[in-house]
């Protein structure tokens, strides 16, 4: 259970009460973090709102790609909601179970992951690490592979995942268990 319980369903507008009843109906079971976020209205649309944006087919990002920086996201952050559902996603968008499992190891499992996801998962290290040590090189690695375009929209995701992560771990936001976890 998370630390702050959640309220009782007729506490939350019913517009957030619509997506939890909406989540019931999908997951069989409110998902933690929704529960958090619903109690201010503002921020729980905006945080879904973003979550379109990344979602859309035309964001520079892969399914795949952005799944697999936010499970070492949520790893770097003790985010086990975030594992949970990062590694679902990555699994729903054809990725291989064994790759996502190999996610927090992966700088000593090179021949799993391509030079881009290595490049993107270094990225996502220190971004969540230490923004400060971020320069031009760094930017430079990136742009082997990326566009502008897409380094920016990376450094979003990122920055979007870690507040997510954050959030949800310091506020003890639990796993649904859509799948088997990478530790």
């Amino acid at each position: 259970m998370a630390y702050i319980a959640p309220k009782p369903m007729t506490d939350y507008p019913w517009p957030v009460r619509w997506v939890l009843k909406r989540q019931i109906r999908v997951y069989g079971e409110v998902l933690s973090p929704s529960y958090l976020w619903g109690r201010f209205f503002g921020l729980f649309f905006g945080v879904l709102g973003l979550l379109g944006i990344f979602s859309r087919k035309r964001f520079p990002l892969s399914k795949s790609m952005r799944s697999l920086v936010s499970i070492r996201v949520a790893q770097l952050n003790g985010c086990a909601f975030c594992v949970d559902l990062n590694a679902h996603h990555y699994l729903s968008s054809k990725g291989e179970a064994h790759k996502a499992q190999a996610v927090m190891d992966w700088r000593h499992q090179e021949e799993l992951f391509t030079p881009i996801e290595q490049t993107i998962l270094a990225f996502a290290e220190l971004m969540t690490a230490d923004c400060a040590k971020i320069d031009q090189t760094v930017i430079d690695s990136l742009k082997v592979h990326l566009s502008d375009d897409d380094i920016t929209a990376l450094a979003a995701w990122v920055a979007f995942q870690n507040m997510s992560a954050k959030f949800n771990a310091a506020l003890g936001a639990e796993p649904h268990g859509f799948c088997e976890r990478p530790q």
